[in-house]
């Protein structure tokens, strides 16, 4: 380089490969393109989402090395990481179905799902079902020659309804209909794949990332083939994560055992506080002895409940959206599975574009509010949470 002119070698800087050790953590690779000794080699590069790096929309060492993890995590044969939760979701139902297609889905859905399949339905003529999620006999009366989707939440939102995985993996089991199970509320604590799920989504964003300073999704593939299919699909959407983002991720995963087991504790504890308050309704928790599917959920979620529960509020929407703006420990946001306790009100918020009757299909109330608990000690989230609650009574 020293014969170049100083224009040339300022573009040209050395790149470091070390050599006689490794880095302890995974490094970021921010840099888009990767150059080649060979044509042949570049061109291979092209064939597929485990091939050489070329260019960062097809792969990234760095999101390679989340893609990996997440893959371990849950048992899978192959990961697609994506920007977002809902690209993730984009990403799998646009690669799988096509126009004519038909999808049976649990009514009880995060609203962004929701509203896909709404838009599916009405620009590409796919056709949805929807079935409570209580009983797999609702899905085999639902199936039919064009069905190519089953779309179930382990932990539904808000709701927190719990799916019976194996029970409605086992109604299509040899029917060619790939289940995919939404499982951002309760990593680590539920393996769909071990259940008989296809496919597994996440939302990194939540509490694999868990510090509330990244975006990002995942979905993990039990058949390679099926992975191959949607990444085709994944790389022209465009749906690439940031190396940095995923960095970040990576990051969160270390700390993802401690956060998750501290969490699902401290909402047990809210949870049981909650119950009986004289302003409150209901308390939606899979761990408590109440809950509709407390035995499914001690079966499938031995190690822990999660840390999301929802309640309802005596006074409706009026009293949900004053107890939401009137914590002050608590934050009001849209996210969950952060360090920090989050609350909102689905209906005025990421419900919104349900109605009414929508809203009673899915099992959310006018009054019901979400929380999402986080690390802080339950004495002081409890305190914040009993002095909302009387100026909402």
């Amino acid at each position: 380089m020293t014969a170049h002119h100083p224009q040339t070698r300022a573009v040209h800087p050395p790149v470091i490969v070390p050599e006689g050790s490794r880095p302890l953590g995974v490094p970021i690779y921010q840099g888009h393109l990767f150059s080649f000794d060979a044509s042949d080699a570049l061109a291979a590069a092209f064939q597929g989402p485990d091939e050489a790096f070329f260019y960062a929309r097809m792969a990234n060492p760095t999101v390679r090395a989340l893609e990996q993890s997440l893959t371990e995590l849950e048992g899978g044969s192959g990961t697609l990481a994506t920007g977002s939760g809902m690209g993730a979701i984009n990403a799998v139902l646009m690669g799988l179905l096509r126009s004519g297609d038909h999808v049976i889905a649990q009514a009880a859905l995060y609203g962004g799902t929701h509203a896909l399949l709404q838009d599916l339905a009405a620009r590409w003529g796919v056709e949805v079902t929807f079935v409570s999620g209580d009983d797999p006999a609702e899905v085999r009366d639902a199936l039919r020659d064009t069905t190519k989707i089953l779309y179930l939440e382990t932990v539904a939102n808000p709701t927190t309804h719990v799916t019976d995985l194996p029970a409605f993996t086992e109604a299509v089991r040899g029917t060619g209909v790939l289940t995919v199970v939404d499982n951002t509320f309760v990593p680590l604590l539920c393996r769909p794949i071990e259940h008989g799920a296809d496919i597994v989504v996440h939302s990194t964003t939540k509490y694999l990332g868990g510090h509330g300073d990244t975006i990002g999704g995942a979905a993990v593939f039990a058949d390679s083939s099926v992975h191959r299919r949607v990444w085709e699909h994944a790389v022209e959407l465009g749906s690439t994560p940031d190396p940095f983002a995923s960095w970040l991720t990576v990051r969160g995963l270390a700390t993802m055992p401690l956060r998750v087991a501290r969490q699902s504790e401290s909402a047990l504890d809210i949870a049981r506080r909650l119950d009986g308050h004289p302003s409150v309704t209901r308390v939606h928790y899979p761990g408590l002895e109440d809950h509709p599917q407390h035995e499914i959920a001690r079966r499938l979620l031995p190690d822990g409940h999660g840390g999301v529960l929802a309640f309802e509020l005596n006074g409706g929407r009026d009293a949900g959206r004053t107890f939401s703006e009137a914590v002050e420990l608590v934050s009001l946001g849209p996210s969950l599975g952060d360090i920090a306790t989050l609350v909102m009100h689905p209906a005025s918020t990421s419900h919104r574009q349900l109605d009414a009757a929508s809203l009673t299909a899915a099992g959310i109330g006018e009054g019901t509010v979400r929380l999402s608990v986080g690390l802080e000690h339950p004495d002081d989230l409890w305190a914040d949470i009993e002095q909302a609650l009387r100026k909402a009574s």
